[in-house]
């Protein structure tokens, strides 16, 4: 049987006249009341406001009377299944569309700012594209541990030091990939996912999809999508 997906926006109404919420705020109340969420504020369709909510209720209704009141006419609400991810959304909302009646931009918590890694990454392959154009090599610094086979099997798909993790006998065990596609675990270094796999559980591992890899901070992925 396909897995059920829990719904994130369970319910919605949008593009709603002003004049229904000042009109009919009974009605309107009993889908809203004590409900959170995302809504929007627009002035002659075009976004003005994006705001979160645990009662968007009372805070549609406040709106009639703040200092917004005279900037809006139509609203868009979204009702969420839960709030875990409510402060997330706004800020993503508020980032994209830049509404004007929002003075403050949304702050993406622990998301990782990728214009610095971009900048690193145009220049090193401007660097090689220069090197390709004058006629020299650039060649990597061998490690110790590193023989004169065949690169590791992770060298094609990392570009930068990774952390890995895997479940093992109730316990969560880490390791690093390091640039050039070795692996770190307890203190050594393995040269394929199933090595450091088997020097784990002491048996033949599949190390593809026994570790997972942080793709980004928080996103742990099976190590075999890198292959897809």
């Amino acid at each position: 049987m396909p897995k059920h997906r829990q719904n994130f926006v369970c319910e919605h109404l949008e593009n709603i006249s002003r004049k229904a919420l000042e009109r009919n705020q009974e009605i309107i109340r009993k889908y809203v009341r004590r409900r959170h969420g995302v809504y929007a504020l627009y002035r002659r369709g075009k976004l003005y406001y994006v705001g979160l909510a645990t009662n968007l209720r009372n805070r549609l209704k406040t709106h009639l009377k703040d200092r917004h009141a005279e900037s809006w006419d139509r609203f868009s609400v979204y009702l969420t299944i839960g709030d875990s991810h409510l402060r997330e959304l706004e800020a993503l909302a508020l980032r994209i569309m830049r509404p004007v009646g929002n003075s403050i931009k949304g702050r993406l918590s622990g998301s990782e700012d990728l214009r610095p890694r971009l900048t690193r990454d145009i220049k090193e392959h401007h660097r090689l594209d220069l090197f390709e154009i004058i006629g020299r090599s650039a060649k990597p610094v061998k490690d110790d541990k590193e023989d004169a086979g065949p690169r590791p099997p992770l060298a094609a798909y990392i570009e930068r030091p990774a952390n890995l993790r895997a479940h093992h006998r109730g316990k969560t065990i880490s390791a690093r990939v390091r640039r050039d596609g070795w692996i770190r675990y307890d203190g050594e270094l393995y040269k394929s996912p199933s090595a450091a796999g088997t020097a784990c559980r002491g048996k033949p591992t599949n190390g593809w999809v026994f570790w997972k890899y942080e793709r980004a901070r928080g996103d742990w992925v099976v190590l075999d999508e890198l292959r897809r």
